[in-house]
This record gives structure tokens, sequence and C-alpha cells, in this order.
């Protein structure tokens, strides 16, 4: 019997979180997101994974592109956080904390049971 993939359900959970973080530090590709979050505990992060997420964010109004060409290269776009970006990142933040709290309040909290 298997168990849960906690680093799939964790990552899938935290990687909105984790892509708003990136943007926070300055502008990106979507490729260079791509090794950043692998190299950055987020081994298995796919572009038809991260693509989708950053669509869903622009639509929420959370990032925004634009389109950089190069003349040695097909244009692609870099990505910015927008200030809702930033809100919904600090709210993040601080969600993130709030369950890790309450996780460890009970994994150290004894259960009396009537």
């Amino acid at each position: 019997m298997s168990g849960i993939d906690w680093l799939q359900e964790l990552t899938r959970a935290a990687l909105p979180h984790a892509v708003l973080g990136l943007l926070a530090n300055g502008e990106m590709h979507g490729y260079a997101m791509i090794e950043v979050l692998r190299s950055g505990g987020f081994p298995r992060t796919q572009g038809g994974t991260l693509y989708p997420l950053l669509r869903r964010l622009e639509e929420q109004g959370l990032v925004s592109h634009v389109w950089q060409h190069d003349a040695a290269g097909p244009g692609r776009k870099q990505f910015t956080i927008t200030e809702e970006g930033r809100a919904e990142l600090t709210r993040a933040a601080e969600t993130w904390q709030q369950m890790d709290d309450a996780l460890g309040r009970l994994r150290t909290s004894r259960q009396d049971n009537p």
C-alpha cells in the first residue's frame, strides 16, 4: 500500500505562492522560472504545470507580461508581478504561516477523547 505523495500535494498548493515570490524579486520568463523552481525545491515543475498557472495568475490580475523580442531567437513573455500580486503574496505568506502553526499545534497537542 502506498501513501500520499506529499511532495506532489504540497507542490500543487505552494506553486502559486512560489511563482509570486520569484516575480517579487524581478521579472522572469517561464523557462527561467522553471529552472529556479526546480533548483529551489520544486524539482518536478514542468511547463505543462507552470504556463497554465501563469495564465490563471494573469487572468486574476496578479501578474502581467510583455513580449521580449530577441534578434537571436523567438520572442518570449517576460512576466512581472502586479501590485495586486504583491498584496496576494503577502496574504499567501500569512495564510501559509497560519497553516504551519495549526499543523504544529495539532502534532504536539494531546487529544483527550471523552
